[in-house]
Parts: structure tokens; C-alpha cells; sequence
């Protein structure tokens, strides 16, 4: 028994040195995160590297400006954060607090380990620092994982949710919800209404059906799925079930 014990300790003393320093040896590793300014500052090289590769072969002149602006959750549309966190299934995500200290750190070990994490608005917060790690360009779970614990440090929730939804890549030169908006509705982002925005849901994570909305393909179908998304947003009270029904009244905008 007692043998048992000591072996117990010594491999809990064994991990107590082991893992910080596999931590610090990752972290050196990466690329700078310390704070908002090093996270923008890689997405501007990239996102606005991109964008400018696709209009420089343009004849016609694009509305919209090639600059990767620092994401601002104040001015995101209220309805697309509502149906975005749903569809992250944590339709409670600003109604919990910030996960942080030994839940945080287990989740991430966890993650980077086994490939899972406990349920909860924390695996959302986890998951929104893993996609800004790895558009970052940070390859391995391991990696990604000390990124994300260093890029959620800074960032607050709402931060996680606006730098997320400006980075999601939809094709070439079309980086972000405020490029898509224009791309599939050739409206801002800020002018369009709730069907508009079920609508823009299905080309966003977890559906990424993009190119079906652009393309118009099947709109019945498409209504359907729009009309049960919004159907969903009004069980969970994350709209009001009037406005729900007024939207699922709409044709579909690839449609008109």
C-alpha cells in the first residue's frame, strides 16, 4: 500500500514538472501572444495579403476595403450573435461566467490530450481560441491548445465571439460574416434582417453551406433548414416568437 502511494506522488510530482515545462517549451515555439495587439496584427498580414491577391486580377472596383479592421462585438447584429451561439450549442454563453483557473486548465489538458473536453460554455470559449489559434496558422492540438490558453488570457467572451466571426475564410477573398454579407446579399452586414441573418447562419459554422446559399441551390430545401433555425431561436427565447414567425414568412434572399 504504501509502495502504491509513493508511486502515486512521484508521478503527481513527475507531472507537476513535466507539464510546465512541456508548456514553456511549446509557447516558445509560437509565434508572439501577448496580447490583442500580436493576434490583429498576424491577421491583418494575412486576411489583408489575401484579399488583395483576389482584386488585384479585378476589373471592377469592390466596395469594400481590403483593411482587416479590429473586430468590434458592439457592432455586431444582436440576432446573428443569438443565432451563432446557439448553433455553438451554448445558447447560454453570455449568461455564464468566463471559465478560468483549474476548470480552464483541465479543459485545455484534456483537449490536448484525449481529444475531448467536458460540456459547458467553457468547451465554446476553448473552441473559439482553438479556430483564431489555427487561422493563425498554428498546426498540432498541442500547439494550438497553449495558443488558445494564451489568446484567451486577453481576450474577454465577446472578443472571442467578434474575432471568430471576422476570420471565418468562405473563399478566396472573402474573410468574415461583413464580407459574406456583401458577397451573398450585396448588402452591410448592419442592413440585414432576421431571415436575412438565419439565412447567413447556414453559411456559418456548423453548416458552412456557403456556396448553396450563393448559389441559390435547392431554396426550398434551404428555406426549410432557415425556417427551423429560427423556429429554434424563438424555443430558446433568444428572440421573440413574433418576430420568428414574421421572418419564416420571407422567401429566401438567394431567391428573390
Amino acid at each position: 500500500m504504501k509502495s502504491l502511494l509513493w508511486i502515486i506522488l512521484f508521478m503527481l510530482g513527475l507531472a507537476g514538472v513535466v507539464i510546465p515545462l512541456t508548456y514553456l517549451y511549446t509557447a516558445s515555439k509560437l509565434p508572439p501572444l501577448e496580447s490583442e495587439f500580436d493576434v490583429e496584427k498576424q491577421l491583418k498580414h494575412s486576411i489583408e495579403g489575401e484579399r488583395m491577391s483576389l482584386r488585384a486580377g479585378q476589373m471592377q472596383r469592390n466596395p469594400r476595403p481590403i483593411t482587416f479592421v479590429r473586430p468590434d462585438f458592439s457592432k455586431l447584429p444582436k440576432d446573428l450573435v443569438a443565432l451563432y451561439i446557439r448553433h455553438m450549442d451554448c445558447p447560454r454563453y453570455f449568461q455564464t461566467p468566463r471559465e478560468d483557473g483549474p476548470a480552464w486548465a483541465w479543459r485545455l489538458f484534456l483537449g490536448a490530450t484525449l481529444g475531448t473536453a467536458p460540456p459547458g460554455d467553457g468547451a465554446c470559449e476553448r473552441l473559439l481560441a482553438m479556430r483564431i489559434a489555427a487561422t493563425l496558422g498554428i498546426e498540432g492540438t498541442r500547439e494550438r491548445s497553449v495558443a488558445a490558453h494564451r489568446i484567451h488570457t486577453f481576450m474577454q467572451k465577446d472578443q472571442l465571439i467578434a474575432y471568430d466571426l471576422a476570420i471565418i475564410h468562405f473563399e478566396r477573398g472573402v474573410v468574415g460574416v461583413e464580407d459574406a454579407a456583401l458577397a451573398l446579399f450585396g448588402r452591410e452586414l448592419s442592413e440585414l434582417e432576421l431571415e436575412e441573418l438565419a439565412e447567413l447562419q447556414l453559411a456559418l459554422p456548423p453548416y458552412r453551406d456557403y456556396y448553396s446559399i450563393k448559389h441559390c441551390k435547392n431554396p426550398t430545401e434551404l428555406r426549410k433548414y432557415r425556417n427551423q433555425i429560427l423556429e429554434d431561436l424563438a424555443v430558446w427565447r433568444l428572440v421573440a416568437k413574433e418576430r420568428a414567425l414574421a421572418a419564416m414568412e420571407k422567401p429566401m434572399a438567394c431567391a428573390r
